[in-house]
């Protein structure tokens, strides 16, 4: 009966055909469009589609989580209203994924910092468990180096201690040897009830997730590259401990546990029956070994993240830091400005007046991203195109992962208009169905905008990355002059939101590169 636990499907998970890879090197960087990217021929057994296997033998066998709140559609698909509230239920044509199972295994793909939030028994730590498993440790290896939150636990608890010999002979620092916690050197990392951790010791669990070292009594240890598995019972930040806001801003993905679906008892029956569990009994096929694992990232970073998906990335993170009464000067017109004053910021938020309130996106959050964030969603963006096979990120993989990317990282208003608003009064409670929204206006309103084909800004970034060798004293004047034509065109009683808060400091560093060009040429010249 083992042997029920074990199958891996000898058909494609999702067949396509198979890309030549790209090799990611940051030397292509620097070769110019000229270059040509080295490129190898796919292994027999691809990591992407040996990603999926793993996903769909812990979804089957593992962690049973029947659910398909990831959708992907292809070509027309069913829908069915229930309720009073009329809920919508879309049966997508596209292969879909559980959330629950998908973001862990991504995490593992791209060695990030995952927190699993829900309630006890709900499988955060079982998934976890796999991953490192997954990573090829032993289940007692994975079970020993496991780190459970506790409120006694020291630093010394967390990461190791001095020799006791040693601290009695030495006779100076260097001479003191220090055990080192097992979990340290492995590539998967698990904090289990992470908000329970004293403070102190949270400091210590920071320099570790963020530096990838650890220090005691002047000794460091290099830790490698790793996947970081936290878990907490709720989101709130509270257990015995309140979390400190460096260590929740190391956390990269978000995902909550999914309720068990009572159809699906017999499944538990088996395991009962046959004295098994699925961490014990991994098919040896879906292992990553160590080389596998630093393949398959680079694998990932050479996804493609084309021009245009950037471009309304970069339109919607513009829309949530802008803030115009916070400062006299542009720059500083931003919520951080607000925030650092101390004043209270609704306060702030009231004297912007004027502006429609529903349409303006960033009255919905108390906060903007950080580059830290951004550069997280693009790599996830990425490896969620890579798991489904393809070469580039697709749109509907942006706005899949977002949702779980900024989970902790938007600190919602839930005083905004856009809450009263009818059936809107649902996504105070549900942050994924929200900051989905929020991209789905944003996309809407990119379109609106038509910025596709007319964007100004974006041709003269174009203009000015081809570089300003040969370029001359008339023809910077004349760029200048055309920035300064844009500006005075948008300057005639537009009002001012986030979006267009950056285009004109984008514009206002153009202008400045040029002038300072100018001034150049004219000394030299």
């Amino acid at each position: 009966m083992p042997n029920l636990f074990q199958r891996i499907s000898q058909a494609p998970t999702n067949p396509h055909a198979q890309p030549v890879v790209p090799v990611f090197d940051v030397a292509d960087l620097y070769r110019g469009p000229v270059a040509q990217t080295e490129q190898v021929a796919a292994p027999a057994i691809a990591l992407d589609e040996k990603l999926r296997q793993a996903y769909f033998w812990i979804v089957n066998n593992a962690i049973i989580s029947p659910h398909y709140d990831i959708e992907y559609n292809e070509g027309p698909h069913q829908s069915f209203v229930f309720g009073d509230s009329k809920t919508r239920v879309n049966f997508p044509s596209g292969q879909s994924y559980s959330s629950f199972i998908l973001m862990p295994l991504l995490n593992f793909a791209v060695r990030r910092r995952c927190l699993l939030i829900g309630g006890p028994g709900r499988g955060k730590t079982a998934s976890s468990v796999l991953m490192g498993v997954l990573a090829g440790y032993s289940l007692k290896q994975v079970r020993q180096g496991m780190i459970h939150g506790q409120p006694q636990m020291t630093i010394s608890d967390l990461i190791g201690n001095p020799l006791p010999a040693d601290l009695v002979n030495a006779q100076k620092m260097e001479d003191i040897r220090i055990a080192w916690r097992q979990w340290l050197g492995m590539r998967v990392k698990i904090v289990d009830e992470y908000n329970r951790i004293p403070t102190r010791t949270q400091s210590a669990l920071l320099t570790v997730m963020g530096d990838n070292y650890a220090e005691l009594l002047n000794h460091i240890y290099e830790c490698p590259e790793a996947a970081w598995y936290l878990t907490a019972n709720y989101e709130g930040g509270g257990g015995t401990y309140q979390v400190i806001e460096a260590l929740r801003d190391r956390i990269d993905i978000v995902v909550m546990a999914l309720h068990f679906n009572t159809r699906f008892l017999n499944e538990l029956l088996v395991r009962i029956e046959t004295n098994t569990r699925p961490e014990e009994v991994m098919p040896s096929q879906i292992i990553f070994t160590e080389d596998e694992h630093d393949r398959m990232y680079k694998e990932i970073l050479g996804v493609v993240l084309p021009s245009q998906l950037r471009r309304r990335l970069e339109f919607f993170a513009s829309q949530f830091e802008f803030c115009e009464p916070a400062a006299d000067q542009m720059e500083y017109k931003t919520k951080d400005t607000a925030k650092a004053s101390g004043m209270d910021l609704h306060q702030v938020f009231a004297q912007d007046t004027g502006k429609d309130r529903l349409k303006d996106l960033g009255t919905q959050t108390q906060n903007g991203f950080s580059v830290r964030t951004l550069m997280t969603l693009m790599v996830f963006a990425k490896a969620l195109a890579y798991f489904r096979g393809n070469p580039e990120v697709s749109l509907e993989d942006l706005r899949q992962i977002t949702p779980f990317v900024l989970h902790e990282k938007m600190t919602m208003d839930v005083d905004a208009p856009f809450f009263e608003a009818t059936g809107n009064a649902v996504f105070r409670s549900d942050r994924i169905g929200w900051i989905r929204r929020l991209f789905d206006l944003a996309c809407a309103e990119y379109d609106r905008l038509n910025l596709d084909k007319d964007d100004p800004v974006a041709e003269f970034e174009q203009e000015f990355s081809r570089g300003l060798e040969g370029v001359t004293a008339n023809e910077a004047r004349a760029r200048l002059t055309k920035i300064e034509r844009v500006l005075g065109e948008w300057s005639k009683g537009r009002k001012l939101y986030g979006n267009l808060f950056d285009d004109i400091l984008k514009l206002k560093y153009l202008h400045q590169r040029y002038t300072n060009y100018l001034r150049w040429v004219e000394w030299k010249g």
